[in-house]
């Protein structure tokens, strides 16, 4: 019997989200790497007002955003490019390289 050789499965890269928001009580971090689910990676907020959460993604390009107090926010410290959806705003780009 032949056996068939295993697909090499890509590592995971860890990324930090990270979203100034002193005056938020509640900041999401969704995209299409987590369904685009508000219960999937909700974020911890730190004494300065700082939002942050680490996530664990497969290389690939992904599109985020961040959802604060129920309105959508893009990510003033990402240097990638954004792109438009299909709501007629934009989402940020992500881009998770291979290591």
């Amino acid at each position: 019997m032949a056996r068939v050789k295993a697909k090499p499965r890509m590592k995971r890269q860890k990324v930090t989200f990270s979203l100034k928001a002193t005056n938020a009580s509640e900041v999401i971090l969704m995209g299409d790497f987590n369904g685009w689910n508000p219960k999937k990676h909700p974020m911890r907020k730190d004494a300065n007002g700082l939002w942050e959460k680490a996530v664990l993604i497969p290389p690939g390009k992904y599109e985020y955003k961040f959802l604060v107090d129920g309105h959508w926010k893009e990510d003033p410290l990402n240097e990638q490019k954004k792109c438009s959806n299909c709501y007629g705003t934009y989402n940020n780009v992500l881009n998770v390289l291979a290591k």
